[in-house]
């Protein structure tokens, strides 16, 4: 078993009432939708084994490749929800208003992975057989925060749930396919929830643990990784979806990690200790080298003339 420290526990009951409120906000919020309305089942049709249909074949595909691989990436990510639950439910519990929240964000994450694959499937955007087989390696695999502190956690899931909302919402726009365009929206508004719930979380944690916070935030994004980092020649596929513009690193620093910062006034903040002090420098500088490397990279990007391919443009090449 593993022994919670003293402090997490302590902030993990002092944060109870604002979990509530988050809670009793989001349910009041959240709007009910149902994936199977987001599919274009008028477009499918069996594939070859058991049912003897059609195989699928590359040129099927109207998806840009960039987007195939940006859906793909993102659905293992989505695929990898047991694992998340059990991590989320031991950093914050399954009692009281956080077991309610950690249910609660399990089944409308549920979701999202189930109409992804039926969108994929319905329109043979990609190879089935290839996606089972990664899915299985890499649930396989599983997932394990690489924070131990409560603190950290909140940090993390804070920024990861609007990193995964621009992820989603970018790859719909640049799809060229309106249907699924839509569905990636409708999938982005709930991460979009997810994103509120948290970050309001840590807002209250700076409240309550200046230090802490501060420290945890740092921590957290001076060595973000995405929770997909796990999937097999992610780098490769990273690389590719930010050459596309779906998610790179002038994304992450102007839309996911500055936003968050900005509202949580991290550098307006007082009552910090020496300890958060130097964490807060310390982030300062490790954002100005990230812009500076977001500026190289839209730089080399530019100089090599790559985009995205234009909306509705087929790229994945007949064999």
């Amino acid at each position: 078993m593993t022994t919670v420290p003293t402090a997490d526990i302590r902030l993990l009951l002092d944060l109870e009432p604002v979990v509530e409120a988050g809670l009793n906000r989001h349910l009041a919020t959240a709007k009910e939708w149902f994936p199977h309305e987001y599919v274009p089942w008028s477009r499918s049709r069996d594939f070859d084994g058991v049912l003897g249909g059609q195989a699928w074949d590359p040129g099927q595909s109207e998806l840009p490749e960039a987007v195939r691989t940006s859906l793909i990436v993102n659905l293992l990510t989505e695929d990898n929800l047991p694992s998340y639950h059990r991590v989320i439910a031991e950093h914050f519990g399954r009692d009281g208003a956080w077991g309610t929240w950690v249910h609660r964000w399990t089944a409308e994450e549920d979701r999202h992975g189930n109409v992804i694959r039926d969108y994929l499937l319905a329109t043979r955007a990609v190879d089935p057989v290839a996606l089972e087989r990664a899915r299985m390696v890499h649930l396989a695999t599983g997932f394990e925060l690489e924070y131990a502190g409560a603190a950290e956690a909140i940090a993390y899931v804070s920024f990861q749930e609007l990193a995964t909302r621009v992820a989603h919402r970018n790859t719909g726009r640049l799809s060229g396919d309106p249907v699924c365009d839509q569905l990636l929206a409708r999938v982005a508004q709930d991460e979009n929830l997810h994103m509120l719930f948290y970050r309001d979380l840590l807002d209250a944690t700076f409240d309550l643990a200046p230090d802490a916070a501060m420290r945890a935030v740092t921590t957290v994004v001076t060595s973000f990784r995405m929770p997909g980092h796990g999937i097999a020649d992610f780098a490769r596929k990273s690389a590719q979806i930010a050459m596309a513009g779906i998610y790179d690193p002038r994304l992450h620093h102007d839309e996911v990690l500055m936003p968050v910062l900005r509202r949580l006034r991290v550098f307006e903040r007082c009552g910090l200790g020496p300890d958060g002090e130097r964490a807060r420098d310390a982030l300062s500088g490790h954002l100005a080298r990230l812009d500076r490397i977001a500026n190289r990279f839209t730089e080399r990007r530019e100089a090599v003339g790559h985009r995205a391919a234009p909306a509705g443009h087929r790229t994945l090449g007949k064999k």
